[in-house]
């Protein structure tokens, strides 16, 4: 299989070579250039384990790697979540559902797709014999979980831009509180959208990024989204069988691509009832399903930080498909966005995909009510998953552990939520580096380590 760019600019190019590359040369992200259809193989796949089925869907895209080596690929990147289902499912009433994605090493639902990345990356290195550098931007989770998946990983470097101030402090500690020597936490001014800018800019330049090897972890890399399909798969089986095909999975997000993983599942064929899109306060994307507009705001810290963004990187994906797979159409809207911060659609195709917005007010009482009504505790950005009104069967996104955000916890329950993990960090000095958010700068500070 070959994968193409949403801008059409460049050759399509095979699975690993999307992988190192991460963001197209024409500033595109890549797409598989056709998706496969899934139908003949969802009997067959019902039965599969987490990793078995991981294995099972990664080898209709990953065509150049011997099944053999993805299979021991897949293998290890599972090994590190502390629940034998990997992505369990809680049901707290007879219509009402929670997948559980916080089990993997950092809590949190980047786990699924970066601990895989990290292995893929570790069989690139040992293929090609060259050294990678992998720059992220991060508005929280994304970070920690990069840097965890590339952990004692020979031949990487981790370069990882985060807004100084802007995430909890528990997962600032989980990005600079590693101890690792090839691990550089930069703590910059501004926002995630300023980190994320700045650090599209840099992969933009073609010979810096052959210069230092330049590789991306961020959900542009078109890996962590197919390795995000996988847990819709194995949610889709695992419901109820009567519920099924009427489940509609609410999904919160920043950056579209949680959402854009299950979209692409049932793209593929598997009869998905529908999705919502929840947001926190920085309601951007909930903005663009109600009016068709798509529009910046300034970015408004909130208790839900990994959500406190306003350009969401994968919309250009779900872009793509939603104008007929046309690239120049897609050129068009980005470019207007950029020069302007503003695109009205004439007609926006949601494609059956909701959304909702919850602000900082509301996250602390659903997570009151939750508690209270089913006993469960949830971290903020799963709470705006509860927000609204139900119709139908339900199953919400967990996307991190509630005890990354202890203060938040406290004051809507008056309970503490702890992790082993978490407490151990709290005994380690951080190690981070300021930066400034600029393209200059980083490749300055890239190239000195």
């Amino acid at each position: 299989m070959k994968f193409i760019s949403t801008r059409g600019q460049v050759p399509p190019v095979s699975f690993s070579t999307a992988v190192a590359q991460g963001l197209a040369p024409d500033a595109g992200l890549y797409l598989p250039e056709a998706l496969p259809n899934l139908k003949p193989f969802l009997q067959e796949w019902a039965s599969l384990s987490y990793a078995e089925l991981c294995e099972a869907f990664f080898a209709l895209f990953a065509t150049d790697i011997d099944r053999a080596e993805l299979r021991g690929i897949v293998a290890r990147s599972y090994t590190k979540f502390d629940h034998a289902d990997i992505a369990p499912i809680q049901q707290l009433s007879d219509e009402l559902f929670v997948l559980e994605l916080f089990h993997g090493p950092t809590l949190a639902f980047k786990d699924f797709a970066l601990q895989l990345l990290g292995n893929l990356y570790e069989a690139q290195i040992t293929r090609t014999g060259k050294p990678i550098s992998v720059l992220g931007a991060t508005s929280g989770d994304t970070g920690a979980a990069a840097i965890h998946g590339l952990l004692g990983k020979v031949g990487v470097k981790t370069f990882i831009l985060y807004p100084d101030g802007r995430v909890s402090p528990l997962q600032e500690r989980q990005m600079t509180c590693t101890e690792a020597s090839n691990v550089y936490p930069l703590a910059i001014k501004g926002s995630f959208d300023d980190a994320q800018a700045a650090m599209k800019t840099v992969f933009e330049d073609q010979d810096f990024a052959a210069e230092v090897g330049l590789s991306a972890v961020n959900s542009i890399n078109l890996a962590r989204i197919l390795a995000q399909c996988v847990y819709y798969l194995s949610a889709f089986f695992r419901l109820p069988e009567a519920v099924r095909e009427e489940t509609t999975f609410v999904v919160p997000t920043g950056n579209f691509g949680n959402v854009l993983a299950g979209w692409m599942v049932q793209r593929m064929g598997v009869p998905i009832k529908g999705f919502r899109v929840a947001t926190n306060q920085n309601d951007i994307l909930h903005r663009l399903f109600q009016t068709g507009t798509y529009k910046l705001d300034a970015v408004s810290p909130s208790l839900a930080p990994s959500m406190d963004i306003q350009v969401a990187s994968n919309f250009e994906r779900f872009l793509y498909y939603a104008e007929d797979c046309n690239p120049e159409k897609v050129r068009e809207i980005i470019s207007t966005f950029k020069q302007t911060g503003k695109y009205v659609f004439d007609t926006f195709k949601s494609d059956g995909i909701t959304s909702s917005r919850t602000d900082d007010e509301e996250i602390g009482a659903i997570i009151k009510r939750v508690h209270e009504q089913y006993g469960y505790v949830v971290d903020p950005h799963t709470a705006c998953g509860f927000a609204g009104e139900f119709d139908g069967p339900q199953i919400i996104l967990a996307t991190a552990h509630p005890a990354k955000f202890p203060d938040t916890i406290v004051d809507s329950i008056q309970q503490n939520s702890t992790h082993p993990s978490l407490e151990t960090l709290k005994q380690i000095e951080p190690v981070k580096y300021a930066v400034e958010p600029t393209p200059l700068a980083i490749k300055a500070f890239m190239r000195s380590h």
